[in-house]
């Protein structure tokens, strides 16, 4: 008899919040209603993964892997290289957002068969079929594979609207040790897909376009409520790319959830223009709901960088809106900023910082996530490459060090580059900012930081940064009082918090 298991594998990204990986319980529907067996192997959650991925892939059709372009590769390449050397005749399955955005590049390694690219739901179960029945991938849509010493990509296949697409395997998700892990019991969950803005540094429209798509408001709310019912999950990240687009849809959405009278914290991602759309009291509408954070894109705090980011929708006063209407109804504004866009000088990084300490100051219990621009494959951005002077990689495992925390710009290199990185350190003790993945400081922590933090807010706004004794004392008390890192640091891979 063929086999029936189909072996999934999902590379660490972040230890401290981790959860089900979304997009494997995607793919993973179609093949358990064909009858497949479903292995998932998250190396965060899963001891000797390397070992467990090998002996499971003994008696399985293929290996599946989804990552996102970074650190999640390291892993990818190593397994990748594992399992076609003790299997060279199983095939090797690389799907998720990197392989789409850059199919050609990750195909022509040695150690993978076939790409995946966009919506994996149809393409995989065609994949795996043809596989097991000894089939060429020929005419598969959306799928690349290596045929007679070359690579072979077959047309891409049409996006499907959300509603159309199956439910995610959540029973396949071991949530028990994701929250030992973590500390906390949580979900992902996405209501709609794309986002109508193109942002010069999104990588969205490399996968999805721009046509926004949703599930009506009454699924979702049957969906979530079943969903942290029946998992015991405490918090849902609704991982929408715009969540508020359709004003009426959330507004319905919150009413629902309010009737069905199930208690869970969710938050939501959303551009400020979208935000000020909505009343105060809709928002608190929303509040009622569980709705308890919204994430968004303020990016920076200078006209000219957001015109340059092709941000034409978004004002500055909305973000100030954005923050007084939240914290009018009880929501946490959160705001994501980046430093390092190109055209951005000396002046308007100087902009951003003002924006940043007069809505913490305004708004207690705002937060901005900081970063420094990276140029993702896919964003409009990478259109000049070349001309900005970056170094795009030219193979899979060069991607794997392509990530915000330590890549420097060829305009934001050398003293410039170590400022910034100050500046973003000052930012993260200038309001006793709680780290993500750490619930409560202990009483040491919090003295040290407070002492630094009336420091640290004079110095954002006197621009001054030398000689940061602050940042070292603050360093060494974290030394002596915090447990070891994890595996992954989620700090590091993404961006960080300045709470207020």
């Amino acid at each position: 008899m063929p086999s029936k298991k189909v072996v999934f594998f999902f590379p660490a990204f972040s230890s401290q919040e981790a959860t089900a990986p979304l997009g494997i319980l995607a793919v993973s529907t179609p093949l358990l209603r064909a009858g497949y067996q479903v292995r998932i192997i998250d190396s965060t959650i899963t001891p000797n993964f390397r070992r467990r991925v090998l002996e499971e892939l003994e008696d399985a059709v293929c290996l599946a892997v989804s990552l996102v372009t970074g650190p999640m590769i390291m892993e990818t390449v190593q397994i990748a290289r594992d399992a076609k050397r003790l299997y060279p005749n199983k095939p090797v399955i690389l799907g998720g957002w990197h392989p789409s955005l850059l199919p050609d590049q990750t195909l022509a390694a040695p150690y993978i068969d076939i790409v995946v690219k966009g919506q994996g739901e149809d393409a995989l179960l065609e994949v795996v079929e043809r596989i097991a029945a000894g089939e060429s991938l020929k005419g598969v849509l959306g799928v690349g594979y290596k045929a007679e010493g070359g690579l072979v990509f077959n047309p891409s296949r049409p996006l499907r609207p959300i509603a159309e697409l199956p439910p995610k395997a959540y029973q396949l998700a071991d949530f028990d040790a994701y929250e030992r892990v973590c500390g906390r019991r949580w979900g992902m969950y996405t209501s709609s897909l794309a986002c109508p803005y193109n942002c010069g540094y999104c990588t969205n429209d490399g996968v999805y376009g721009r046509k926004w798509n949703a599930i009506e408001a009454e699924r979702v709310v049957d969906e979530t409520a079943d969903l942290v019912s029946r998992y015991g999950l405490r918090l849902l990240w609704i991982v929408d790319d715009n969540f508020l687009v359709d004003r009426e849809r959330a507004v319905l959405i919150a009413e629902g959830l309010v009737r069905k009278g199930v208690k869970f914290d969710w938050s939501i991602q959303s551009s400020t223009n979208l935000v000020c759309r909505l009343t105060v009291d809709e928002l608190k509408l929303l509040k009622r709901a569980g709705l308890s954070q919204v994430s968004q894109g303020a990016d920076t705090g200078s006209p000219k960088v957001m015109e340059l980011m092709g941000k034409t929708f978004q004002k500055l006063e909305t973000i100030h809106q954005a923050a007084q209407k939240l914290t009018e109804a009880g929501i946490r504004p959160s705001f994501n900023m980046i430093f390092g866009y190109p055209g951005e000088g000396d002046k308007e990084r100087r902009e951003s910082i003002k924006l940043i300490m007069d809505v913490c100051r305004r708004y207690p219990g705002a937060e901005f996530w900081t970063n420094i621009f990276t140029p993702y494959p896919g964003a409009p951005i990478m259109n000049r490459a070349f001309e900005l002077g970056i170094e795009v990689p030219k193979t899979l495992e060069g991607w794997a060090e392509f990530f915000p925390r330590y890549t420097v710009l060829p305009w934001l290199k050398g003293p410039a580059h170590r400022e910034v990185q100050t500046m973003r350190e000052y930012l993260r003790v200038a309001f006793n900012r709680v780290p993500i993945g750490i619930r409560s400081k202990n009483i040491r922590q919090r003295i040290v930081h407070g002492m630094i933090s009336g420091p640290a807010r004079w110095r954002l706004d006197h621009n001054y940064y030398s000689f940061p004794l602050e940042l070292w004392l603050k360093d060494k008390v974290n030394q002596w009082l915090e447990p070891p890192k994890p595996k992954v640091d989620a700090h590091r891979l993404e961006a960080e918090a300045v709470t207020c």
